[in-house]
C-alpha cells in the first residue's frame, strides 16, 4: 500500500493506493503518470518504508507500506 501526503496526495489525487511495483522507481513512475502536477511533485518526494528513506534502486516486497512524503518547510 501507498500512503501519499500533502502537495503528493493533491498532484497524484489519491491518499492511498494499491501498487503491484517491483522497485522504488518504478513506483515514482507510476506514480508522476497520475496527474499534470506530479511528475514534478513525486520526484520531489521522499519516499519512505518501516521509517526508513528508500533510494530509488531498493526492492519493494509484497504488502509494503509506503508513505510518499513532500519536501515540507517551516519551523
Amino acid at each position: 500500500m501507498v500512503r501519499l501526503f500533502a502537495a503528493a496526495a493533491e498532484a497524484v489525487g489519491a491518499n492511498e493506493l494499491t501498487t503491484s511495483t517491483g522497485s522504488v522507481a518504478s513506483l515514482r513512475e507510476e506514480l508522476a503518470g497520475r496527474g499534470a502536477e506530479a511528475p514534478r511533485v513525486i520526484a520531489q518526494c521522499a519516499l519512505l518504508r518501516a521509517g526508513e528513506r528508500l533510494s530509488d534502486e531498493a526492492a519493494l516486497a509484497p504488502g509494503d507500506l509506503v508513505d510518499v512524503l513532500p519536501p515540507f518547510a517551516g519551523g
